[in-house]
């Protein structure tokens, strides 16, 4: 893999020969982020602490005085971003677990529930994105 390009090479290839007339002018520059269709995390938490909870803010809305300490945490993170609510959908739908947030802006899921039922519900998910809808999917990874 080559050594990162500066912002003058960025330019100078962009606009080869232009570069000379546009130089020092002030351009704008907008970056693209062109999503794929893949999960790019698959995080297993095992037990969990009070503190967790709080820091991911699980513990107020919908969660509010609700005690989760000692489940596990499932994370996901799906592009494209609308593919969350189908995700948390099969998740739901394969095992005892409940949605702990859900955000189809950032493509973020968060599962709770015991260690068994959240991993379950992560494999049925992995499985019909990879398998269905073709999604390269991330391996889950475990702490």
């Amino acid at each position: 893999m080559g050594s990162r390009m500066t912002r003058e090479e960025f330019l100078e290839r962009v606009f080869s020969r232009k570069y000379e007339e546009l130089k020092g002018k002030d351009l704008r520059l907008v970056r693209v982020k062109v999503i794929g269709r893949e999960i790019s995390l698959a995080q297993l938490i095992g037990v969990s602490e009070t503190r967790i909870y709080q820091n991911l803010g699980l513990h107020i809305g919908t969660h509010q005085g609700e005690d989760h300490t000692g489940e596990s945490i499932g994370l996901l993170h799906i592009t494209p971003w609308e593919a969350t609510v189908a995700a948390a959908d099969i998740a739901m739908k394969s095992g005892d677990v409940e949605l702990g947030f859900l955000d189809r802006f950032s493509g973020a899921v968060i599962l709770l529930g015991s260690r068994a039922e959240v991993r379950s519900a992560m494999e049925h998910v992995l499985a019909f994105f990879r398998h269905e809808l073709h999604f390269t999917v991330c391996e889950i990874t475990e702490s």
